[in-house]
């Protein structure tokens, strides 16, 4: 029975239990949309703050409050400006009957000069202040010439009260749309937090007067905003609203002067102490007020000013931190507001990456559908090709003939073969020597002149027709690998978008210790990344005043501790004494090249042919690149150089090698129909294992030299722009350091004079070389080679020398304790 009861009560339970979390959930989002509506969309919010403005005087007779307050809500919210004057009206009343006429008259006169002015000048936003100034003005005038003769002060007061005007509608045109607005703005800027203090300081003033048992209103409520936002904004915050709260509740009665010290001292001591969470930033607020109470007033407020302080530590604590939470993400600085950016960047990343992705989709979409169309069987391709052909020669030929039933209905299939096999003795040009054929045709056909006519006829037209197929064919193939290409640097570039920065406070806790721990004082350590070979790691450092420590300490220092080699990337010294170094730290490259070249043009010209480059691609590989324009001169120089700048710039991108290559050859071949041609001579080497890829495009051979051995390497494809149509065969070759890698242009390989085996010639002189200094053995090939021509240079001449060595660091690991190594770090 026990058993029974448990499996119905337990389940009934937790359902009861989850509904009433989510009615309560409901029920709290529901009432926030209801207080919201009303608040905003009703105009409550305008009715209050009308009404405590109507109340607001400074110096116990100037009203500058409710006329720029109404300015601004006729001007932004029309719908709500009956309203909010029917609050200030009725604010007024309850200071006296006197107040609220001049609110009256102050809106009535505000009007009138509003329809004139709308007259004159069309910008309301712009004339706005004016008009408030000049109402105000009139208003106050009109106002002391009823009640006695005008003096030298009456003008100097209704002066003050119309600037005073002037410049709060300024701020309430600022501060409105910030409170009222039901979706804010992401953060807001130090000068719109003070127009909304501003505001609500002249809110605040409507409270004085409204006291119970000698507990001021304003005074509480004064101190509950300055608690809320130094304990939201900090001490900079809460010091600034402090002040400003305090200058106008001491505008509005001169016995609230020493407020402003109070409410400043107390935002500054709570933002202080704001780490303390609510309790701590609440303490920061007692002690401003015991302070600044028995330095001003004595000990005969304190119990006064204490309970006013309590109280409003009460209503801060009965806070939700949910309200706080929303505020905080609105003021720069905050943890909120920095969360709130992170997020919102992050939002805008993956929609990016996302984006990314889809376009990579396309690309890869566009490929496939290419592939299909070239992708076809050859074998149906040709037999419908064939098929087209003989029913062209058939409908010029046998249509008319009388002996059409007797050949293509009843021996269909002996007409066929002997149509299709005088159409490939045609294509070959073998048939007229094809006696035998001939006789059994003619004497098959009744009409064998007019068919041989007209296959030799059309035989052109299926030629150049099959050409034009082949061309199309090829151009999508191309289209195909490049459209693939584009799609996979895209589809890279998008993970590289959605990676997110590691956490790394472990390691970077560790790798601080570690370097505080040998007596390097470290501000900060950022680490980005400790993948093998790709470790990127950032660092502030005390002025170091040139000495170097990072490059002769710190680095070898890491490089210990993370067993591998460390380098500095970028260092930015501080420009004064008392500042810090930002030095960034990166994995060295196991291998570096080193390069040198000579270059010549034909009999010592300006201009050359041959173009080069030797390009730092960027993720760990190095290339090699010299392109040769046929014949010389401008032209020849114009096509080599457009075919490096073109290569430079797709490797860079990411393209692979092959469809690079493919890609600038089919822009080479449709750019021009000129006889134009170039070469081009690739060698891309990894940096990290010394592995290198070779691709030569109509180039001459290169080679390797390691101690006495010399190496060939070579390929056989034509030059790029010739056909559209090639396969570009890759060599690859493993390179060790202390390698030489030699490569040249046509001008140097074939220039010398009476060299029968240009292979044999060239492998001896760079055996002979007794130097591995890239530039000298680059100088030393040159030279050797116009000595040959007695002085004299026939052709374009280059020629890129690479060394390759072990990228040995310039300072040596520094041993730190075993505790700190990679096992560890990582």
């Amino acid at each position: 029975m026990e058993k029974v009861e448990r499996r119905v009560i337990e389940p009934i339970t937790e359902v009861n239990l989850e509904r009433t979390h989510q009615w309560f959930n409901r029920s709290v989002h529901r009432f926030g949309t209801r207080l919201q509506l009303l608040f905003l969309h009703k105009g409550l919010l305008y009715v209050l703050i009308g009404f405590l403005l109507g109340r607001a005087l400074i110096l116990t007779e100037v009203l500058p409050f409710a006329l720029p307050f109404f300015g601004a809500v006729l001007l932004m919210k029309k719908d709500k400006a009956l309203f909010s004057s029917l609050a200030l009206i009725a604010g007024a009343v309850t200071i006296s009957w006197q107040t609220s006429l001049f609110v009256t008259a102050s809106i009535l006169i505000f009007l009138i000069m509003k329809k004139l002015t709308s007259l004159i000048y069309k910008d309301k936003m712009k004339a706005l202040p004016f008009v408030v100034f000049l109402s105000m003005m009139l208003t106050r005038i009109g106002y002391f010439y009823l009640q006695d003769s005008l003096t030298l002060y009456d003008y100097m007061m209704a002066g003050v009260e119309s600037g005073l005007a002037f410049i709060l509608t300024l701020i309430f045109l600022q501060s409105l749309p910030l409170i009222s607005a039901r979706k804010y703005k992401q953060s807001l800027k130090i000068e719109e937090i003070i127009c909304i203090m501003i505001l609500l300081a002249s809110v605040l003033t409507g409270f004085v007067g409204v006291s119970y048992q000698e507990l001021q209103a304003e005074h509480i409520l004064s101190r509950y905003i300055v608690l809320l936002f130094a304990f939201i904004g900090g001490s900079s915050i809460g010091c600034t609203v402090g002040v400003v709260t305090g200058l106008i509740l001491s505008l509005a009665n001169v016995g609230n002067l020493y407020q402003m010290s109070l409410l400043a001292f107390s935002g500054l001591l709570g933002g202080l102490l704001k780490e303390g969470q609510k309790f701590g930033a609440a303490i920061g607020l007692l002690i401003g007020s015991l302070l600044i109470s028995l330095y001003g007033e004595g000990s005969n407020d304190l119990i006064k000013n204490l309970s006013e302080s309590l109280i409003a530590i009460g209503l801060f604590l009965l806070t939700p931190k949910a309200i706080t939470n929303k505020l905080a993400k609105h003021i720069p600085g905050t943890n909120e507001h920095t969360q709130e950016q992170q997020q919102y960047v992050r939002k805008i990343r993956d929609v990016t990456a996302h984006r990314v992705d889809q376009f990579s989709q396309v690309f890869h979409a566009l490929s496939e559908s290419f592939v299909t169309f070239y992708e076809k069987s050859e074998e149906s391709e040709d037999q419908r090709g064939t098929d087209l052909f003989l029913s062209t020669i058939t409908e010029k030929t046998c249509q008319t003939c009388f002996k059409k039933e007797r050949c293509w209905v009843q021996n269909f299939d002996t007409t066929y073969d002997f149509m299709k096999t005088i159409m490939h003795e045609s294509k070959e040009n073998t048939y007229h020597g094809n006696r035998k054929l001939k006789k059994e045709f003619e004497r098959y056909c009744s009409k064998p002149k007019k068919v041989e006519e007209a296959i030799e006829q059309e035989i052109n037209y299926y030629d150049a027709n099959e050409k034009l197929k082949e061309q199309v064919q090829e151009s999508r193939r191309l289209v195909a690998e490049q459209l693939m290409g584009v799609s996979q640097v895209m589809e890279d570039f998008a993970k590289e978008i959605k990676r997110e920065r590691e956490n790394h406070f472990v390691q970077e806790e560790q790798i601080l210790e570690a370097l505080q721990s040998f007596g390097i004082e470290i501000g900060h350590v950022d680490i980005y990344s400790l993948e093998q070979g790709n470790v990127d790691i950032e660092m502030s450092i005390p002025f170091c005043n040139g000495h170097g420590e990072c490059e002769k300490i710190i680095a070898p220092m890491l490089s210990d501790i993370l067993e591998e080699s460390v380098i500095v990337k970028h260092e930015e010294c501080s420009s004064y004494p008392n500042g810090y170094c930002h030095v960034s730290f990166g994995s060295s490259r196991t291998y570096r090249v080193d390069s040198g070249v000579a270059h010549a043009a034909k009999g010592g010209g300006l201009v050359s042919g041959d173009s080069y480059s030797t390009i730092e691609l960027g993720f760990g590989k190095y290339a090699i690149a010299i392109s040769d324009g046929m014949g010389n001169g401008v032209r020849a120089h114009f096509e080599s150089n457009e075919t490096i700048k073109l290569l430079q710039k797709i490797l860079q991108s990411g393209i692979e090698e092959k469809v690079a290559i493919k890609t600038i050859n089919s822009i080479l071949s449709l750019r021009t129909t000129d006889e134009i041609f170039s070469t081009l001579d690739l060698a891309i080497v990894d940096l990290q294992d010394a592995s290198c890829k070779f691709l030569k495009i109509g180039s001459t051979p290169s080679f390797i030299k390691r101690g006495d051995q010399i190496m060939k390497i070579q390929a056989s494809n034509l030059p790029m722009g010739i056909i559209e149509e090639f396969d570009v065969d890759v060599v690859g070759e493993q390179l060790k350091a202390g390698d030489l890698l030699i490569m040249m242009s046509d001008g140097i390989f074939e220039g010398p004079k009476h060299v029968e085996n240009h292979d044999l010639w060239m492998k001896r002189k760079i055996k002979e070389l007794e130097t591995m200094d890239p530039q000298e053995v680059a100088d030393l090939i040159m030279e050797e080679v116009i000595r040959t021509r007695a002085g004299k240079i026939e052709d374009d001449m280059t020629v890129v020398v690479a060394k390759i060595d072990h990228n040995t660091p310039k300072w040596a690991s520094i041993p730190t304790s075993k505790h700190y190594k990679k096992q560890n770090v990582m």
